[in-house]
């Protein structure tokens, strides 16, 4: 039962997220330039109350002292400020994105790694509880659908065909099936690392929620009231897996 609810929401968080974004290439640009800043302030709520609501209350409850659990979030949060610096491990929500615009295979592999630590993500939060996962895999495609779409964009500006760009996004999302179920099947045998990969998880979505998505935010001033309310909107879709669970 569980490696079949593993499955589904490995899925979830790899193709549904590709599907998705490609569903939101069809609109027309102007309405993709109205839409995809508010998936962004979306996406910042969810990642924000699945590290502070789930994951790091998770972590901190399963034994490991406090200050190890803390201090393997602040580790994490510097490892993926080096994966950015050193793999283009970065989201991109426009097409002249200053970092990935002449890198289309640089954006298949960070993407592949994003994926699979949010695959890690996923089966490790499956062995705590299966809210914990669902909450985690409604963060994971919530954040997944922006940055899928800049990819798309990117990729199709510089020259790529859109099949070749599917593709590539398609193949790179499924990173997160052996991420899942590497760590579900790891985690069963090395229970003591579950409440730091927990503790480096929520250092992953914090990261991308204050370094990425926030400051993307900014680069839209225009509707500060809305792009605040769908941010409290994200936090509270995770707020209300938490306490209904």
């Amino acid at each position: 039962m569980e490696l079949g609810i593993l499955l589904f929401l490995s899925l979830a968080g790899s193709v549904l997220s590709i599907a998705a974004a490609g569903l939101v290439l069809l609109f027309p640009e102007r309405a993709r330039r109205q839409l995809v800043p508010c998936l962004i302030s979306y996406a910042t709520g969810t990642l924000l109350g699945a590290a502070f609501l789930g994951l790091l209350p998770k972590a901190l409850n399963m034994g490991a002292s406090p200050v190890a659990v803390l201090g393997a979030t602040l580790g994490g949060i510097f490892i993926f400020l080096g994966l950015e610096k050193t793999l283009l491990w970065r989201h991109c929500h426009k097409e002249n994105c200053e970092v990935h615009s002449s890198a289309g295979v640089m954006i298949v592999v960070g993407d592949a790694l994003h994926n699979f630590m949010d695959g890690i993500l996923i089966g490790s939060a499956l062995l705590i509880s299966p809210a914990l996962a669902y909450t985690s895999t409604v963060a994971v495609v919530a954040h997944e659908i922006p940055q899928e779409t800049g990819d798309f964009a990117i990729m199709l500006a510089a020259g790529w065909s859109r099949r070749k760009a599917l593709w590539a996004n398609t193949l790179s999302s499924l990173a997160t099936l052996p991420g899942a179920f590497g760590a579900y099947y790891a985690l069963a045998f090395f229970n003591p690392a579950l409440p730091y990969v927990m503790a480096v998880s929520a250092a992953s979505f914090i990261y991308i929620a204050l370094a990425d998505l926030i400051p993307a935010a900014h680069r839209h001033p225009g509707r500060p009231v809305s792009q605040f309310v769908l941010g409290l909107a994200g936090v509270g879709t995770i707020a209300l897996f938490v306490l209904g669970h």
